[in-house]
């Protein structure tokens, strides 16, 4: 028994062209995969032009059909595919550097601001919102198209492979890549029933055809290929879907304080295209309690160890109340909806008098943290109920800056040293006047507009500003009988909430995974042929050949059919005492050629 490879093939993996009158392959060559042929460029589709205006609709007709073929061909191509998916991550680059307008607004103000030529020629281009820009657009509806065009047309070629049966064996097996061949004193019958029951075995869809048994197997290869590019347009859909319904909106929430999923409760919100206000998913939660603490010592010293918000939630608006515990990876999912912890805070509880002793303002004031050790920094605002010594109405603003650890006085600026509530100190100047509030403009609920006119600071009979530094339960007396303002003892917590509700991630997910075993498929699957051709020679005596046949060349070939060869070889052995010089009847249809290499 030998094996022996040999032929050649294309770059492709086809069989190479043979010369006139040896085109002995056949189908067996063909329809390894269901790439489309290429063709070249075309010169023109109209042919021969009639005369007349007749023959000029006509020819003119003939060309435009033939271009828009000739171009949808091009537009279906894998390569084109490739290069519109290279295209698409390409653009994505600046999506990523440059500041989007639908994520940070301001971002990209600054950025016009600091670069005055630039951001003329950002903006025009589209690089300010990447993502629904008109030539990203564009890529992204042109690779869809691709894949599908290239895609439907495929699936159903190898549909059509798969209720077919293997290709008959070509004339001259010799040809193949891979080779064997001996001579057996097994009748032909027994041979061919012998390769059938090994080829089966062995995973191969086999069919019986005149001498020969011709087996296939490798399927998954070119259904791998299909899958990964199916689960590539159900990804972008799924992507395109999720961008277009999305919504993304921020929250924060004191401690004993709640929130309801609608668009009036989120303190910023931003959507795709075609949301719609009944998209939201109906939900609430309450925040109970968050809890976090911090690494004291060593070189991670401040280091979040425990980060976590206690809430309840109900579903709907007569949902059962739940408990949960959201932190910064177990976020709360409720429906399409997803609840993420992204940020944390101190809300120091104050209370405002006026000159009377009652008490106008009473709440706990959310401050903003401006360091890693929460130092923090806030206004807080009393907008009515106030008045002033004289019985006048007035709006009162402090401008708050808060440490939840102090180092002290005359110990340097006035800097948290941890994160902790370990020496919780509130520093406070006041103001009194017109806030603005009722002026129709937006405003920042976390700052003073010190520069109006209509905001005076409290100072003394001296004429120094009047501030001071709180410990908690102390108090701030407003010159001139304006009242107090005292810090609590109640030192509440805040927790800042990520609500994001983008449907379509269960596809993309699925999308991914198809992708990745589909991917995994077209590399490591090898599709494959094998021929198992036997006759009676002149003497009497079975000549066996098998030839394999790959859709590209693979050293792991020869291998299979060195293995295959063994399987059949124990089933009808070699004759041993035939006389190696006698040649095959000439009379035999399908000449065993190699039979003599041993």
């Amino acid at each position: 028994m030998s094996k022996t490879p040999t032929g050649s093939t294309t770059a492709d993996g086809t069989p190479a062209p043979v010369p006139p009158g040896e085109e002995e392959l056949g189908a067996a060559g063909t329809q390894l995969s269901t790439a489309p042929a290429e063709t070249a460029v075309p010169g023109s589709f109209g042919g021969n032009r009639a005369p007349g205006l007749a023959g000029g609709l006509a020819w003119t007709g003939r060309e435009i059909l033939g271009w828009a073929r000739w171009f949808w061909r091009q537009l279906t191509s894998m390569r084109v595919a490739l290069l519109l998916l290279f295209l698409l991550s390409l653009g994505a680059v600046p999506g990523s550097l440059i500041p989007q307008d639908g994520t940070d607004a301001m971002k990209v103000e600054d950025f016009k601001e600091a670069h005055r030529t630039l951001g003329p020629i950002y903006d025009k281009l589209g690089l300010f919102h990447v993502y629904s820009s008109v030539w990203f657009s564009a890529i992204y509806i042109l690779l869809f198209i691709s894949l599908i065009g290239c895609i439907v047309p495929r699936t159903w070629q190898f549909v059509g492979q798969l209720r077919g049966r293997p290709p008959g064996a070509p004339r001259r097996l010799t040809r193949l890549p891979a080779y064997a061949t001996w001579r057996t004193a097994a009748s032909p019958e027994e041979v061919r029933e012998a390769a059938l029951k090994v080829l089966g075995q062995r995973r191969f869809r086999t069919d019986l055809t005149g001498d020969a048994v011709a087996a296939e197997k490798g399927y998954l290869r070119e259904a791998g290929n299909l899958v990964f590019h199916l689960a590539l347009i159900v990804m972008l859909v799924a992507f395109a879907w999720g961008q277009l319904y999305k919504t993304e909106g921020n929250k924060l929430i004191v401690e004993g304080d709640g929130f309801a999923n609608t668009l009036v409760q989120y303190d910023d919100f931003k959507s795709g295209n075609l949301f719609n206000d009944d998209d939201l998913v109906p939900f609430s939660f309450n925040l109970k309690q968050f809890t976090g603490t911090y690494e004291r010592t060593g070189p991670q010293r401040g280091t979040p160890r425990v980060f976590k918000a206690d809430v309840t939630y109900s579903v709907g608006a007569h949902g059962k109340e739940q408990k949960a515990t959201i932190s910064p990876n177990h976020p709360l999912q409720v429906d399409d909806a997803r609840v993420y912890l992204v940020s944390h805070g101190y809300a120091p509880t104050v209370t405002v008098r006026d000159g009377k002793g009652d008490v106008v303002y009473r709440q706990a004031v959310p401050l903003l943290p401006v360091d890693g050790n929460v130092t923090s920094q806030g206004a807080i605002k009393v907008l009515d109920g106030y008045r002033n010594a004289r019985g006048e109405t007035e709006q009162l603003g402090f401008s708050a800056f808060f440490v939840p650890t102090f180092a002290g006085a005359g110990k340097g600026t006035m800097f948290s040293q941890f994160p902790a509530l370990d020496f919780p100190v509130l520093a406070l100047t006041g103001f009194h006047g017109d806030l603005g509030v009722d002026s129709g403009l937006p405003q920042n609920v976390y700052q003073l507009d010190t520069k109006s006119p209509k905001l005076k600071q409290f100072k003394d009979d001296k004429g120094d500003i009047v501030a001071a530094r709180l410990l908690p339960g102390e108090t701030m007396t407003l010159p001139n009988g304006a009242g107090s303002i005292t810090f609590e003892k109640d030192i509440k917590e805040w927790a800042g909430f990520q609500i994001v509700q983008q449907p379509g991630t269960g596809w993309a997910l699925a999308g991914a995974l198809a992708a990745i075993a589909g991917l995994a498929g077209s590399l490591f699957i090898q599709r494959r042929r094998v021929w198992v051709r036997a006759v009676e020679g002149a003497d009497g005596v079975t000549v066996v050949e098998m030839a394999g046949l790959g859709r590209s060349e693979s050293a792991k070939l020869p291998e299979e059919l060195g293995d295959l060869a063994a399987l059949v070889h124990d089933k009808a052995p070699a004759q041993t005492d035939a006389d190696p010089d006698r040649e095959p009847d000439a009379g035999t249809s399908v000449p065993a050629e190699g039979a003599e290499k041993k």
